[in-house]
């Protein structure tokens, strides 16, 4: 849209745009379908937004120049952020990858903006690999313009990534590449976030002791800084260390810590929850503790049983 469109924005009612519709043709008409989508897509009304988004691609698609290849790359981001209120997560992510395609074609600098938010849509709809695609694109874009913020999000985002495909030493590359970064920047929060991850690709990848320092060190940052949701998972962390190394009496104070806070809560994490409450059964047997441990595997089953179903 030009300048003059956008400068009338507060004049021009949306009654207005509709009477505009049969009036204009070709990019006049794609714009306002456009910018139709936008204002109802303000007032929640997502599937009546999506339509014309979609009605807008449409007409900018039948038309060959700069301007209506801009004005498809913003029909296709409009198009993904609505199904993305609507919970269509997959489709909302192949509608943003085209508009990033586009803009990025057209050497736009919204492309990188709207990439990091296709590679949380991927990560949203479980697809992995196309994050770590998208997201290692934005880590060097970030890199050359210098935004080392935006780099270390994006390098977290796909050491999670490498960790839900279960491969652990890219994961745990990510995750340090992140920290250091982060680290330059005295982000402690974020520092402590990749600690926290850091711990759990070592015990994964069998390292308890490198995985207990960084655990303890998450940890140490959470508790000081309040922030009990992380604190939890830290706290798991430092707990499923303890017993790889050995320390199972520790290890089990910790998981029960957790499971106490886990349970604390109005709205619960049953799949949390099974899992702690399993940890604990399998750290009880290894003490001999097998009355216990097979009291807890019971309860579960029946549980285990109605969340199955």
């Amino acid at each position: 849209m030009s300048e003059d469109d956008e400068s009338g924005d507060d004049i021009i009612t949306e009654e207005m745009l509709w009477e505009r519709i049969p009036e204009v043709q070709g990019i006049d008409r794609a714009n306002t379908y456009y910018e139709l989508s936008a204002r109802i897509y303000a007032r929640g009304q997502y599937d009546e937004a999506l339509a014309l988004a979609e009605t807008a691609r449409d007409i900018y698609a039948e038309i060959e120049t700069p301007s209506s290849i801009d004005g498809l790359a913003q029909a296709y981001s409009a198009i993904g952020y609505n199904l993305n209120q609507l919970k269509r997560m997959n489709e909302a992510a192949h509608a943003m990858s085209k508009a990033v395609e586009l803009l990025r074609d057209s050497k736009s600098p919204m492309a990188i903006d709207l990439a990091c938010t296709l590679g949380d849509w991927w990560f949203s709809s479980k697809e992995y690999q196309k994050t770590i695609d998208c997201m290692s694109e934005c880590v060097q874009e970030h890199l050359v313009d210098g935004n080392d913020n935006g780099a270390a999000n994006d390098l977290h985002l796909i050491g999670c990534s490498y960790r839900e495909l279960g491969e652990f030493n890219k994961a745990l590359d990510a995750f340090n590449e992140a920290r250091s970064l982060f680290k330059k920047l005295k982000e402690v929060v974020n520092v402590a976030r990749c600690d926290q991850k850091i711990a759990h690709c070592l015990t994964a990848l069998g390292d308890g002791e490198g995985a207990l320092i960084a655990a303890q060190k998450s940890l140490d940052v959470f508790v000081t800084a309040h922030d009990h949701y992380r604190e939890t998972y830290s706290l798991l962390e430092v707990g499923k260390a303890q017993i790889l190394v050995g320390r199972d009496e520790e290890g089990l104070a910790s998981l029960e810590r957790v499971l106490e806070v886990a349970t604390d809560t109005d709205s619960k994490d049953f799949e949390f929850i099974l899992d702690i409450e399993r940890r604990i059964a399998a750290v009880l047997a290894k003490l001999g503790r097998t009355t216990e441990a097979d009291e807890i595997t019971r309860r579960l089953a029946a549980i285990s049983e109605v969340m199955e179903d």
